[in-house]
């Protein structure tokens, strides 16, 4: 009935009513394109709000493509699927799992699925899995009250209470404990929540976006994640592609990048030399747009022409070209043994450090815990490395 729907009638939004425990149909139900699904025995509450983000969706104008293209950069063929693909999932409440490099814009392509879809006027409630202490992460999403553990003087609202009428995006969600993630299995099921310290369940109205860098098939087949949970975040998977698949959109990203960062220096923003858009499109950017952003801001730092050349521009030593396929082995002759491996040292301690800030958000006490060194330590090594 669903598929005939949404064949016929694309524009009717679909709501499935399941019985308890029998997730199963209504996920395959959100696959063909349903709009939400409840679980029996209904609760009116939650019945009512289904119904009005339905109503808010219907009444939405049909193509959002145009109210956020500013701010996903690029004509390619891969990044007009992405916009299109994001304005089709925008009309569901279904789960949807981001993939994608660290440094694509995750985060960015599912802040466009929450303002493209029903609950625009919601909050959107950005959670980073990978910075948030295994110790506190229960408290920090689900809440507490007060008196439950020694510390809690006060009720606190978890960050998915903070998502009602709204969306809940988990960035780098394989990084939630296996405990926490049966706690999410049941939100996501069930749509209902427990404080600690609360002997009763509460009902929550949030859609349920997710994304990782890592591989959660990988992860499933290894037994570090659910495979249960991993069915019901990926109703819907989002690839966001590499910058490296996409480089002829080096140049649009580029300038949009150039006049933001001007506009925050109060300059005028420079020119792009012909041989600098060249040096800039043939690297491969293991950081993504992120890294092409920390490329750009010190280019502009150092330019005091009005243009940026290939000598303002300073890349990753030791990554290869964007056309060309990576050597089977590289390394140093005999006689600049010494020199090159200390060379390929600091790369390979850069890399790691830059990686755990990326994890981190730059938070650069949780950086310093996940790279198993001091904060002084990780300070000193950022600084000595010139890691900007």
């Amino acid at each position: 009935m669903v598929a005939w729907i949404q064949e016929n009638r694309a524009d009717l939004p679909v709501a499935v009513i399941t019985a308890h425990g029998n997730v199963e149909s209504a996920v395959r139900a959100l696959k063909l394109g349903a709009f939400d699904f409840v679980s029996k025995p209904l609760d009116l509450g939650v019945l009512r709000k289904l119904v009005g983000s339905a109503i808010r969706l219907r009444t939405a104008p049909d193509e959002k493509t145009a109210d956020f293209a500013p701010r996903l950069l690029g004509s390619s063929a891969a990044m007009e699927q992405l916009r299109e693909m994001i304005v089709r999932v925008a009309r569901s409440q279904a789960p949807v799992h981001i993939c994608g490099e660290s440094g694509t814009g995750k985060e960015l392509a599912a802040r466009m699925i929450h303002e493209s879809g029903a609950r625009r006027e919601g909050p959107f409630v950005p959670v980073n899995c990978g910075a948030i202490p295994t110790e506190l992460m229960e408290s920090e999403l689900f809440g507490h009250k007060r008196g439950s553990f020694t510390g809690a003087v006060a009720d606190k609202k978890g960050l998915v209470q903070s998502a009602e009428g709204g969306t809940l995006f988990l960035d780098e969600v394989a990084d939630l404990p296996l405990h926490m993630q049966v706690k999410l299995l049941r939100l996501v099921q069930e749509k209902t929540v427990r404080p600690i310290g609360e002997p009763r369940e509460e009902s929550v109205d949030v859609r349920i976006l997710s994304a990782t860098h890592k591989d959660l098939a990988d992860l499933v087949a290894q037994g570090l994640f659910r495979e249960d949970l991993f069915y019901r975040i990926n109703v819907i998977e989002l690839r966001v592609p590499a910058l490296r698949e996409r480089s002829a959109d080096i140049p649009e990203i580029a300038e949009a990048i150039l006049t933001r960062l001007a506009r925050r220096m109060n300059a005028t923003a420079p020119k792009l030399s012909a041989e600098t858009v060249q040096t800039l499109q043939a690297y491969r950017y293991p950081g993504n747009v992120r890294e092409l952003e920390n490329v750009l801001e010190r280019a502009l730092t150092l330019s005091t022409t009005g243009s940026i050349t290939p000598e303002h521009i300073r890349l990753r030593t030791g990554v290869p070209p964007a056309a060309a396929e990576p050597p089977a082995h590289i390394g140093p002759s005999a006689a600049e043994g010494g020199a090159a491996l200390g060379t390929q040292l600091e790369g390979i301690e850069r890399d790691a450090i830059v990686k755990a800030l990326e994890k981190t958000r730059y938070n650069k006490t949780a950086a310093a815990k996940l790279l198993g060194m001091s904060f002084r330590a990780l300070r000193y090594r950022i600084k000595k490395l010139g890691i900007e």
